[in-house]
């Protein structure tokens, strides 16, 4: 069950170790290839690598304004709550809310390691940066609650791409 200890300590622990070289797609879907480390919190010197897929869609259809809302596909219903708990403090996600975007994520694979999260936070680094794929992430995040911690990434490439999508908009006569 969500509560506020939870979310906030998943915001305030959340770090996107590597950002991706693209940013949210203005009018299509965007897929990024995510790597996120955890530390389970009784198991010092233990870590967990989630990968998989996380995607934010164009809304599917149009929806008048009092019915616009995210949409979370593969996600906990904690996951849902968690939007709700950021708008009902306020949280600058208007964004998300007022465009409908739909998140979704996929193909999600746990790796249990035996190395220090630091150490393995390097290595997936690395990876990353050899790997010149322009989708991929990596995040460190809070074992318990990953999904929110994933979420935040995804909020943070939102607002990362705001500009760029508001200039998309206007280029083509939309605002």
């Amino acid at each position: 069950m969500l509560d506020d200890s939870t979310a906030n300590y998943a915001i305030q622990n959340t770090k996107v170790l590597y950002v991706p070289d693209r940013r949210i797609d203005s009018f299509g879907d965007t897929r990024f290839n995510f790597r996120l480390i955890t530390e389970p919190m009784d198991s010092v010197g233990h870590c967990r690598v989630r990968s998989g897929w996380v995607e934010a869609h164009k809304p599917r259809i149009i929806r008048p304004a009092d019915l616009c809302e995210v949409e979370m596909e593969g996600f906990s219903p904690d996951a849902a709550r968690f939007l709700d708990w950021m708008r009902a403090r306020g949280a600058a996600i208007q964004a998300l809310v007022k465009y409908g975007f739909c998140f979704s994520r996929s193909d999600v694979q746990t790796e249990y390691l035996h190395e220090d999260v630091r150490e393995v936070s390097d290595k997936v680094v690395k990876e990353a940066l050899e790997s010149g794929d322009c989708f991929r992430a990596v995040i460190c995040g809070v074992d318990d609650a990953w999904e929110l911690s994933l979420l935040c990434f995804m909020i943070e490439m939102i607002q990362k791409s705001h500009e760029i999508n508001i200039f998309d908009f206007k280029r083509r006569g939309l605002l």
